[in-house]
């Protein structure tokens, strides 16, 4: 089920507010668990049984991490290291399983075998999400940072709170212990949760769906029909389609969670002017990267190993996030890339203070353009055809596409806002609990309904577009 459906927005969640504002306090935490499992078993049902069974798993595992004395620490590691692989085992069979078989095959093929054959498995949607929200759970138990969860029903709620089940925020154990158990819902938070929402439904159906039709025309066209000038249309579309898609649902989830007096963290604040690789990783998808830092770069030495080791370690953190986001050559590649800029970045002192100089932003945005080739791109080999054509070095193209055919009027107003909004952050969303408190004024909620009207709107005429980071 999509944020951006009728479905969602005239039936479910209607339902939902009324189910859950209407429940008595000590149920509503049951209430929530159970709807929030009916959501994720609109689109894959088979999976619920294994989200319930982990989800036992993993409470009791806590329990007992919580149990043990200071003095089993061995015992406590082990305990720890057991629920890690049991979680990320899952991970690696339900999300690279087909890949690394598809991998075998192709060399068996090449060394004169027969190729493999079997049944391809399905990747259940979130299951990136709610795994590292899951380890979080064990690690913080295991270092004291939060206490077990006090009933099965909160930590599954935990596990399952249908506004981030599917593509985050990644929210961290100890960020939201107190919130499951303790939290009211107030006229503010009503007032700033539909006004997030309907900015981020904004985000979503008027610009990045419109741009991201242009970008879908221009990666569709074939080497005889494809230019510079399209490629570099395309992949400025693209760009702008990922982010303004993925911060869209960051921001209906945000929102979402409000409705039912939760406080998310927030997940981006305007990547795209970011001066350094490093800065651009402070600002986007902000809460994969606090997980990264918190559960595997602190644990790997941090900032207290040698400057080479410290390079290396950046550079196999974010090779690890490559890997998080998918299973293909091109998200390995992609997360390598990444890590080469951060440790380079690192190596040569570059200053993390912002210097409001255009030409460091201009040539960080560049970096992050040229590596959205690879998550846009089907393949490694269509990723270097793509980059020959950004570079003037592709083969000329023998039949004519008209622009017109690609770049309608509505989507060229939505490429320019996408840029103004990108490059010109007149609201800048804080990290701190305390601004997520701050009522909105009547001009922020005012624009807020005038967005979900015209959004609504937009949905009538629009085609079934789910959000990008499904796939991950």
């Amino acid at each position: 089920m999509l944020f951006s459906s009728f479905t969602f927005l005239c039936l479910f969640l209607p339902l939902t507010l009324c189910l859950y504002w209407l429940s008595p306090t000590r149920w509503k935490n049951g209430v929530l668990l159970a709807l929030s499992y009916l959501f994720y078993a609109w689109g894959a049902p088979t999976i619920i049984p294994l989200l319930f069974g982990m989800s036992v798993f993993d409470y009791l595992l806590g329990k007992h991490l919580s149990s043990l004395s200071s003095h089993s620490d061995r015992a406590k590691k082990w305990l720890l290291g057991f629920g890690i692989t049991a979680n990320l085992s899952l991970l690696l069979y339900y999300k690279y399983w087909n890949f690394l078989l598809g991998e075998l095959s192709a060399l068996l093929t090449s060394l004169g075998f027969s190729s493999l054959v079997w049944a391809e498995v399905l990747l259940p949607i979130g299951i990136s999400f709610f795994t590292f929200q899951k380890i979080s759970y064990l690690v913080d138990v295991y270092r004291g940072t939060a206490k077990p969860a006090v009933s099965l029903t909160d930590y599954a709620l935990y596990v399952a709170l249908f506004p981030q089940l599917i593509a985050g925020p990644i929210v961290r154990y100890h960020e939201i212990s107190e919130q499951l158990h303790l939290r009211k819902v107030r006229a503010d938070d009503l007032t700033i949760g539909i006004s997030r929402f309907s900015l981020g439904l904004g985000k979503k159906v008027l610009i990045a769906d419109f741009v991201g039709q242009v970008a879908d025309g221009v990666f569709a066209l074939s080497v005889g029909e494809q230019t510079t000038f399209f490629a570099w249309l395309g992949i400025l579309c693209y760009t702008f389609q990922i982010y303004f898609d993925f911060s869209g649902y960051s921001d209906m989830a945000i929102g979402l969670g409000r409705l039912f007096g939760f406080r998310f963290p927030e997940n981006f604040n305007h990547p795209y002017i970011s001066e350094t690789v490093r800065e651009f990783w402070t600002r986007w998808h902000m809460t994969l990267s606090n997980w990264m830092k918190e559960y595997l770069y602190i644990p790997l030495g941090g900032n207290r190993v040698s400057s080479l080791r410290n390079a290396l370690n950046l550079w196999m953190v974010f090779l690890l996030s490559g890997v998080w986001h998918g299973a293909s050559w091109n998200f390995i590649v992609w997360g390598g890339y990444h890590g080469f800029f951060m440790s380079l970045e690192r190596l040569l002192g570059v200053p993390m203070n912002r210097q409001n100089n255009i030409f460091r932003t201009l040539f960080t945005f560049l970096l992050v353009v040229f590596s959205w080739v690879l998550f846009r791109a089907d393949s490694l080999g269509d990723a270097l055809t793509y980059f020959s054509y950004l570079f003037g070095l592709g083969e000329p193209a023998t039949k004519a596409v008209m622009l017109g055919e690609l770049l309608q009027p509505r989507s060229l107003g939505m490429f320019i806002l996408a840029i103004a909004l990108s490059f010109y952050p007149l609201i800048r969303h804080k990290q701190s609990s305390n601004a997520q408190l701050q009522p909105p004024s009547y001009t922020y909620q005012l624009s807020a309904f005038c967005v979900l009207i015209l959004s609504l709107s937009a949905l009538a005429g629009l085609d079934y577009t789910p959000f990008l980071y499904f796939r991950f």
